[in-house]
């Protein structure tokens, strides 16, 4: 007996498998109990037996009984499995818990089956230890004690096993959806592509707004949209799912060679996609957006394919959210240029070599300034300045265009308290926001501190956003923040109007109480009939609703009296004066007429 124990623990030591130790004990069992036939059975987790070892019984009864549900009269071992306590059965052709069974077991010589219970530390039974008798007959003294042994050492390991697959269950499996995790899909690709034909194609599906849905719902329901969409992968595309993290999913499609293959998994993937599901009392139609590559056409080694992409699926968030894009070579320099200027900008931001230049905002009745439009502009480290639309690649990063929007009003907070300083007056400086500065729920804070802090009352400043900040933000977070903002004097200028999508529509559901007319209009109003419709009806539209109207990119008289004779209020572009550094701006306001509060009072903001 004591030869037993050592054997089996050295086995579980040296990392044996578990089925390779149920067998052997079994072997050991039936040497220390001649004539005795041993079986040892798993219980699943819903309850059923599963044959782990029996090497003296044929195969045909161990897949008789596999799956068998445990109950009050499943033979020995599945009545022991329901006690939880052993069950003798001295002669199974006359015992009921054999009824149903004894047909499969007494053609093979055997009479009688003793079965003990095997548990777990916490008290749960996860399988039984069966003895089968070539006679009617009940366990021996020795063949007692032969089993207490071989029961304790199959529950160490039992346990031994489970805290293996724990583990596992950790290492290579992500815990919130059950997929595998990226360890396991970096062992699912080299095993692919070390295969004799590699043939496959990889997706990888980013989930759109998850960080909106944890802003705005809650991380319950951000959670509840990531297992939703991998419950949904996990049913289109079985076994060939894994999540990388976050809301970055991969998908292996076995058997492809070109992405006429491919693509069809990434339809079926989308209009998986397109119910809606409820999740907190919250309903929600999950959207992703997806890139994709294929072994052979676009890279032969896992770094690259994933590499590839990546850069198609950040071409597609760029240029078709919410939808599938395949991988093509030009990719990979365009997106490496976009790197580039994202960089440029980076080391800027770091380095304090953004600021602030400033076009004037005029009166077209008299020229006399109304304000102004500040715009970013970065200095090179070779001295060169550059504007921000020369790397607008670089802005649609959120962290870069947040980054950048923060300097910018630290900057201009210290050069408009410089004009009040010296008593020079300006009404107000239009300030541009991106989509990053509405994810987080700070702005009106950061406008504090910025602004209030050093005396700037926030009465001076228009925040000037487009229509894609009001498509790509949450609705309700913008409308929110700009209606508090609003109570506190801030103005809100709807800017390159007319460029976006469903413009009326913003003009009604969002706080606005400037139209800036988009620059291509104005500069092809006076030879384009259609473009001259648009601002005379935006200049219109603005008036009935009580708006103030810009026209931007002004750059001849013709223009300036064109608009000016139309009705429009107020304009910008080089005609009246090119953006510039804040001690030039300075000078300009001083050799300028500035609108005054008495002369052109502000007119009245709507009701939101």
């Amino acid at each position: 007996m004591h030869a037993l124990q050592t054997e089996i623990l050295e086995a579980l030591v040296m990392g044996e498998r578990f089925e390779a130790i149920a067998d052997l004990l079994c072997r050991r069992a039936e040497e220390l109990a001649p004539g005795v036939v041993c079986s040892i059975l798993a219980i699943t987790p819903d309850g059923r037996l599963d044959p782990v070892a029996a090497p003296g019984l044929p195969q045909h009864y161990s897949d008789a009984i596999a799956g068998l549900a445990i109950g009050p009269t499943v033979g020995s071992c599945g009545t022991a499995a329901f006690l939880g306590e052993p069950v003798e059965v001295h002669d199974v052709s006359t015992d009921p818990l054999w009824t149903p069974y004894k047909d499969l077991i007494l053609p093979l010589g055997l009479m009688a089956c003793w079965s003990s219970p095997i548990k777990t530390r916490d008290g749960r039974v996860a399988a039984t230890f069966g003895f089968y008798y070539r006679t009617k007959r009940g366990p021996t003294e020795l063949e007692h004690a032969i089993v207490n042994t071989c029961v304790h050492l199959f529950s160490i390991a039992i346990e031994h096993d489970e805290t293996r697959r724990r583990n596992h269950a950790l290492a290579y499996f992500d815990q919130l959806t059950g997929l595998p995790n990226r360890r396991s899909f970096d062992d699912m690709i080299f095993e692919r592509i070390v295969a004799d034909k590699p043939a496959f194609g990889l997706l990888v599906i980013d989930i759109d707004n998850l960080k909106i849905a944890n802003d705005t719902m809650g991380h319950v329901v951000g959670d509840g949209l990531i297992q939703e969409v991998a419950a949904r992968l996990a049913h289109v595309v079985p076994n060939a799912a894994c999540r990388l993290g976050g809301d970055e999913f991969a998908v292996l499609v076995d058997g492809c060679h070109s992405h006429h293959e491919l693509s069809p998994v990434a339809e079926a993937i989308m209009r998986a996609m397109r119910e809606p599901f409820d999740c907190d009392d919250y309903t929600i139609i999950p959207q992703v957006t997806m890139g994709g590559v294929v072994y052979g056409v676009d890279g032969d080694n896992a770094d690259f394919l994933r590499q590839n992409a990546d850069f198609a699926l950040y071409h597609a968030k760029e240029v078709k959210r919410g939808g599938y894009v395949a991988f093509e070579k030009n990719l990979r320099t365009s997106i490496a240029l976009r790197m580039s200027k994202i960089r440029t900008v980076d080391e800027a931001l770091n380095d304090k070599r953004v600021m602030p230049y400033y076009q004037p905002v005029v009166r077209m009745a008299d020229g006399a300034i109304q304000g102004f439009e500040s715009l970013a502009r970065i200095r090179l480290d070779t001295g060169d300045i550059i504007s921000a639309g020369q790397v607008q690649a670089a802005l649609s990063d959120p962290s870069i265009a947040f980054r950048l929007t923060d300097q910018m009003l630290q900057q201009i907070a210290r050069d408009m308290r410089g004009w009040m300083d010296r008593g020079l007056a300006v009404n107000h400086v239009g300030i541009n926001l991106s989509t990053a500065d509405f994810h987080r729920s700070d702005l009106e804070s950061r406008l504090s501190e910025a602004f209030e802090s050093v005396g700037v009352p926030l009465d001076r400043l228009a925040l000037e956003v487009t229509e894609t900040v009001l498509m790509d933000g949450n609705d309700a977070k913008v409308v929110t923040v700009l209606k508090r903002l609003r109570k506190k004097g801030v103005t809100v200028a709807l800017d390159d109007f007319g460029t976006g999508y469903a413009s009326l529509t913003h003009l009604i559901r969002f706080p606005v109480d400037t139209i800036k007319i988009d620059r291509s209009f104005v500069d092809r109003m006076l030879s384009d009939r259609p473009s001259r419709l648009i601002v005379e009806l935006l200049v219109d539209l603005s008036r009935k609703l009580d708006m103030r109207v810009i026209a931007e990119g002004i750059e001849t008289q013709a223009q300036a009296d064109w608009l000016l004779e139309l009705g429009c209020q107020f304009g910008q572009g080089y005609f009246f004066g090119r953006p510039t550094y804040a001690a030039a701006t300075t000078r300009f306001i001083q050799s300028h007429k500035v609108v005054g509060e008495s002369a052109d009072p502000a007119p009245q903001k709507r009701r939101a």
